[in-house]
Order: C-alpha cells, then sequence, then structure tokens
C-alpha cells in the first residue's frame, strides 16, 4: 500500500559556506493547490525559480511557506581607513592645537569622523554560484524533511478513511438486508395500515398492487450498487497513495449523493435511521479528506 500525504508541518535547516551561515524555516498548510511562496534576504530573489523548482518537485497540494535567515561572519569583513583625510584633519587642526586653544586630537576622535573608518561589506562569497547552490541544497533538505512530517501525518489519515470507509460499507449491508426494503415486508405494512381503515381489510390483489408500487417507490438498489462502487473506489484510491485528494473529495460528494437519496426514498424509521448513520460517517470521510494532499 503506497502512503498517503497531508498538507500541514514544519521543517527547519541549517547550514553554512564560506563567512555565511542560515536557516531554512518551511512550513505547510492545507490548500487546494500547490501554492509556495518565499521570503528572502534583499539580493536573494534570483533563488526563486530554483525553489520554487523544488517545491514543485516535492508537493502537488499545499500551501507551503519558506523563509531564508541569512548570515555573514563579521570578522570576514574588511576594514578601510582613509589615510588621505586623517592627514586633513591633522593638518587643519595643527593651528588650534599648536595655540592651546584645543587639545591634541586623539585616535577614538579621528575615528569618529565620517567617512575616516569604512567598513566594506563582503556581501557575496568568491563565487555566488556555489553560495546560491549552496542554499538551494539545504532548501531541498527542509523540503524533504517537511515531506516526511506531511507522511506521518498521512498515515494517521489513511487509517482514519479507512475506518470511515468500513462503517459507510457496514451501513451498506445493513440497509441491504433491511426489512424495510423487502417485499413482502411492504406489502404487510401496507396491509396494516388498510386494516386500521377498512375493517374487511384490503382485496389482495389491490395490496399486491399497492404492495408493487411501493416498492418501486422505496426501491434503493441502485443507491445500494452504486455505494459498494464508490466504496471499491474509495478503497483503490486510499490504497493508491497521494496525490489522490481531489478524487476522495469528488467521492465523499458521491457517497454523499447516495446516502440523501436513500434517506429521502425511505418511509420505514430502521432505513432513515440508517440512511442518516451513513452521512454521519460520509461527512466525517468528507471533513478528513481535506487534509490529503
Amino acid at each position: 500500500m503506497a502512503q498517503l500525504s497531508g498538507m500541514t508541518g514544519f521543517a527547519r535547516t541549517e547550514a553554512s559556506f564560506e563567512q555565511f551561515s542560515w536557516v531554512w524555516e518551511v512550513r505547510s498548510v492545507n490548500g487546494k493547490g500547490l501554492e509556495a511562496r518565499f521570503r528572502f534576504p534583499g539580493g536573494y530573489d534570483r533563488l526563486e525559480a530554483g525553489a520554487r523548482d523544488l517545491a514543485k518537485a516535492r508537493f502537488a497540494r499545499g500551501n507551503i511557506q519558506a523563509s531564508l535567515t541569512l548570515n555573514r561572519d563579521a570578522s570576514d569583513a574588511a576594514l578601510r581607513l582613509d589615510t588621505a583625510r586623517i592627514e586633513a584633519i591633522l593638518a587643519a587642526a595643527e593651528p588650534y592645537v599648536s595655540s592651546g586653544r584645543v587639545r591634541p586630537v586623539s585616535l577614538d576622535g579621528l575615528l569618529g569622523v565620517r567617512g575616516v573608518l569604512d567598513v566594506e561589506d563582503r556581501s557575496e562569497p568568491d563565487d555566488a554560484d556555489e553560495l546560491d547552490a549552496a542554499l538551494l541544497e539545504s532548501l531541498a533538505l527542509a523540503l524533504d524533511s517537511l515531506r516526511d512530517v506531511r507522511l506521518v501525518e498521512g498515515g494517521e489519515l489513511q487509517a482514519l478513511l479507512n475506518g470511515h470507509v468500513d462503517t459507510i460499507e457496514t451501513l451498506t449491508h445493513q440497509a441491504e438486508t433491511s426489512a424495510a426494503v423487502r417485499l413482502d415486508a411492504i406489502r404487510d405494512r401496507i396491509a396494516a395500515k388498510y386494516a386500521e381503515l377498512l375493517p374487511q381489510g384490503l382485496d389482495p390483489d389491490r395490496l399486491a398492487t399497492e404492495a408493487a408500487t411501493m416498492a418501486v417507490k422505496m426501491d434503493v438498489r441502485e443507491e445500494l450498487d452504486r455505494l459498494h462502487a464508490h466504496i471499491r473506489a474509495a478503497r483503490e484510491l486510499l490504497a493508491a497513495g497521494s496525490p489522490t485528494g481531489r478524487k476522495l473529495d469528488f467521492l465523499s460528494q458521491e457517497f454523499n449523493r447516495e446516502a440523501n437519496t436513500l434517506c429521502s426514498k425511505s418511509s420505514d424509521s430502521s432505513l432513515t435511521q440508517i440512511g442518516l448513520a451513513m452521512k454521519n460517517a460520509v461527512d466525517q470521510f468528507r471533513e478528513q479528506v481535506q487534509n490529503v494532499e
């Protein structure tokens, strides 16, 4: 049996390359289709096409959000001292220092002058392509982890959904064997009703005609046959694994249609109760199907 996949989960990976270190965080929630959104630091939007391909290769449904937090080792930054500016400041200050009107210029004071000391931000490594490849590789690992989390959820969903299908199948068998759909039971109910109204009862031929008419109205064999077909289809889809959520959702609507018809055709409380129980099981089935990829 193949594995179903859910659509919710979270994963996180950390990695580094040269003076860079980063963290990928990816989240996934339910979605009708696949929608992937990425948040990058400034200047790294160039990764989006590759990141989107990675998501499409792993998922068919779900709203996925991935964020990249990128840090650069400050010790790698280069300091640049503007010696020409320092000399110009010292020369301009010399007359004031010599006259005693100001104190000698200190190094702290010089470094505090704007433009004297500049930190050269090496925002790119020697090979930006290698950094991009490393970033996407770690994103792939995060998405793999997310897929594993979603598969765990899918395994739980698979067990729940199979249980709901078992319930629907049991109720279908109960409907098939219910006295409410047997011709003799229908005839007996009609005879009892007419006996309350007519002391002499109902003519046997008329009773047979009334019973046949009522049986036609209450005939649910087609609905039961379709329910059996839907049950087989549901088991096949669950065994096939994801992506199958859309097909299961459609099938749940078909289950609901047959359960509604079963209730509408029923003129017997026992069959109505079976139909209502089936509707409840179908609702539970459909609710869980919304979580399947």
